[in-house]
């Protein structure tokens, strides 16, 4: 898996969509909304809860972002099977066209650029049916009850959502 910081991404894709058409630039500014709203929730969670369980959103063909959330009935369910389960869903949404965009947000330990210890992080995995897919990381550390956000980064993403 290739490291990007997110200007680095970015900056990346903005030549890409220099010769991009209409649709890959569209793209672009739906999965950034996509990324704007899914990860204030889980920024929510971890002020409120100091913690919050893998959850998604998507966008839907007439431009509707919705927010989803898996459960597989147990109280407290591994967070795995609950990536599991979302990913699962998000593929087969997405192959009836129910999907233009999707978003996996789930809690991760990172070494972030440049640091040599690991960090929690919200992990953003965003997929987007023009081919666009990048894992937005966002590190955060919880001190007496505080959170605080470290620099983004980005890491190009799987694809595995779309079949292009």
């Amino acid at each position: 898996m290739r490291k990007f910081t997110l200007i680095t991404a970015l900056f990346a894709l903005s030549l890409n969509l220099a010769v991009a058409s209409e649709p890959m630039i569209q793209a672009k500014q739906q999965s950034e909304e996509l990324l704007t709203v899914t990860v204030e929730f889980a920024k929510q969670m971890l002020t409120n809860h100091g913690e919050f369980i893998p959850y998604g959103g998507a966008i839907r063909p007439d431009g509707e972002i919705i927010s989803i959330g898996g459960t597989n009935g147990d109280e407290h369910p591994e967070s795995q099977e609950i990536i599991d389960l979302l990913k699962s869903s998000f593929i087969s949404a997405a192959s009836k066209g129910e999907y233009i965009a999707t978003a996996l947000v789930f809690d991760v330990k990172v070494i972030p650029p440049g640091q040599e210890t690991k960090t929690d992080a919200i992990a953003v995995a965003i997929d987007h049916k023009q081919g666009l897919s990048v894992i937005v990381l966002h590190p955060y550390q919880i001190v007496d009850g505080k959170v605080s956000y470290g620099e983004v980064f980005a890491y190009a993403g799987e694809g595995s959502i779309f079949e292009n």
